[in-house]
């Protein structure tokens, strides 16, 4: 299996993006030359940790039959201060809403899609250090 994505450059540093038939626009900050037309490459990252681990951890759960009303992932990042800058660090917050909902059993599925299923946590555990919590809201 095979994945990829093609850009181009629309102008200054802003870039249209397609990634399997579906498009957006990346961008620098104007202090970079960009006019903040889209999201940062690096932020990127996160979204890709934070979805992969929220589409195994739904997957499992919806198997399980365990319900929950809400469920947000927020995902921090730690940014070197020397080039090439990059994540050292992430920390992902997984906030469930809804009654009787069991932490340990959510935190096992945490850990499978951590541990075992999300390749994105698989392939950023190589190069940075990847913390969690599990907040849960009535």
């Amino acid at each position: 299996m095979r994945d990829s994505v093609c850009i181009r450059l629309r102008n200054n540093m802003s870039f249209d993006v397609s990634v399997n038939g579906h498009k957006m626009i990346i961008d620098a900050a104007s202090e970079f030359s960009g006019n903040d037309e889209g999201p940062r490459p690096k932020s990127l990252m996160l979204v890709a940790l934070a979805g992969c681990t929220g589409m195994d951890i739904v997957s499992i759960l919806r198997k399980m039959r365990i319900e929950f009303d809400d469920l947000r992932i927020c995902v921090d990042g730690t940014i070197t201060d020397k080039h090439p800058k990059h994540f050292d660090q992430m920390h992902i917050k997984y906030i469930f809403k809804g009654k009787n909902i069991s932490a340990d059993k959510i935190n096992s599925v945490i850990d499978l899609s951590l541990e075992k299923y999300c390749g994105v946590s698989y392939s950023y555990t190589k190069a940075m250090k990847i913390t969690h919590e599990l907040i849960i809201e009535d």
